[in-house]
């Protein structure tokens, strides 16, 4: 087994496409399913267009984390807003979903990590969470295991869901609420006329509509850079394993700067390392190079460079940036990356270590999945130069968790509506307009 569901799924909406509609989104990943609800629940008609399967990238292969804790301070807000939706949510779908507030936990290594974890437990209680920070007994009494870890930090009402469950379950209730979803549909472009949109064209027709999402996850820049609008955003691979049925040490989530791990409605665990990565270098690394000094000075010791992006990868050198007839999200309908299987290797060993009556874990599947990451690590969320075009895209990671939130704050913008949050921060032009790249705190 590779992947927690086959990649060759049938269809499971197929539309067809109407000829018009109030507002298109494209990508049916979890922020364009959470946008096209909270759109049809306003009496919008609005159609959503996946060049393959729903939550069949990323949304569907994150680590099923809903975490408040270690987010942005800018994208925290959103976030308390979106664990209350998950609750919501869970109570019309029902235990299907796999949401469970059962906590997430940070464990340090060090007098370091717990000096941040102090210095974010500060942002936690500026916002009313319920944060606290836990002595070295606690997280042994709490792991059942004499772990090196000095202490940590927990955020009891943090939650877990079973996001390749989750995502579709979504989109079907979008789909319920009159979301006119269309799988195996590449939208090729936009539709313009001067400079404002009119529509956008798909593989098989055309769409009238003044608006339009674009929520494309790892492929956005390049969408836009063929219609001229530059975004730096890049992608990089997250390997993750899911173990077999196993003795439960933690029921929700936890990480070091070695390994996540995060338990699973199946009595299994879902592991990962915890800042490990892959980057594949391509076209648009290099032009890009310069925004993401900053944090390439602070994650590149635990980044795998690769000097070529696969063929069909959106960064790779002989992916076309411009076309006229059928596109480059044709030619690769589900981004499928090879997973790093030293790098999940090194996670079993991990594990085994900090959990020695355990012992090294057996997995049940290994995968990997392309994270849209932008060089300040939160997304851009804000309208296009294009008249009509709102982009929602770098999620970097933590888009799972903020869906339903991210959702209805674009389904706001989209409307002309206040989103009830600031988006100052996320906005496209801080990559033009002379501001310094800024990281949030990090635990």
């Amino acid at each position: 087994m590779t992947f927690p569901f086959s990649l060759n799924s049938p269809v499971r909406f197929a539309g067809p496409a109407p000829q018009a509609a109030d507002v298109v989104i494209i990508g049916g990943g979890v922020i364009g399913v959470m946008t096209a609800l909270y759109l049809a629940q306003a009496g919008e008609k609005v159609v959503l267009l996946e060049k393959g399967r729903i939550a069949a990238e990323q949304s569907g292969r994150n680590w099923g984390w809903i975490r408040q804790q270690g987010r942005d301070p800018d994208e925290l807000p959103i976030m308390v807003e979106s664990l209350r939706l998950w609750q919501g949510l869970a109570q019309q779908l029902g235990p299907e979903l796999g949401f469970q507030q059962t906590g997430v936990v940070y464990l340090a290594e060090s007098d370091h990590d717990l000096e941040r974890q102090e210095r974010w437990l500060e942002i936690a209680q500026q916002h009313g969470l319920d944060t606290r920070l836990m002595a070295r007994c606690e997280v042994e009494r709490m792991m059942g295991t004499s772990a090196h870890w000095k202490g940590g930090i927990i955020t009891p009402s943090d939650a877990r869901a079973e996001p390749w469950q989750a995502v579709p379950l979504l989109a079907r209730l979008a789909a319920d609420a009159g979301v006119v979803i269309v799988e195996h549909c590449a939208v090729r472009r936009l539709d313009l006329a001067a400079g404002r949109v009119t529509g956008v064209v798909h593989e098989a027709g055309t769409i009238r509509a003044e608006r339009v999402v674009l929520a494309a996850g790892a492929w956005s820049r390049l969408f836009l850079g063929a219609h001229g609008v530059a975004i730096p955003q890049l992608a990089v691979l997250s390997s993750v394993a899911a173990t077999e049925p196993m003795a439960e040490i933690f029921p929700g989530a936890a990480a070091d700067g070695a390994f996540a791990f995060r338990r699973r409605a199946d009595g299994g665990y879902t592991i990962a390392p915890g800042a490990e990565h892959d980057f594949f270098i391509g076209r648009d690394a290099f032009q890009s190079f310069g925004q993401y000094l900053t944090v390439l000075k602070k994650d590149f010791r635990s980044t795998h460079f690769h000097l070529r992006a696969p063929a069909g990868f959106p960064d790779a050198w002989g992916t076309r940036r411009n076309w006229a007839g059928q596109s480059p999200f044709e030619a690769m309908r589900i981004l499928n990356p090879a997973p790093n299987r030293d790098a999940l290797g090194r996670v079993q060993d991990r594990f085994a270590r900090a959990f020695p009556a355990l012992g090294r874990p057996r997995l049940q599947a290994v995968w990997a999945g392309m994270i849209d990451t932008m060089p300040d690590v939160v997304p851009v969320v804000d309208h296009a130069p294009l008249a009509g075009l709102t982009i929602a895209t770098g999620m970097s990671g933590h888009g799972f968790g903020i869906g339903p939130g991210m959702g209805r704050v674009v389904a706001d913008l989209v409307r002309g509506r206040y989103p009830g949050h600031d988006l100052t921060r996320f906005r496209l032009s801080r990559f033009s307009d002379g501001s310094k790249i800024r990281l949030g705190p990090t635990i």
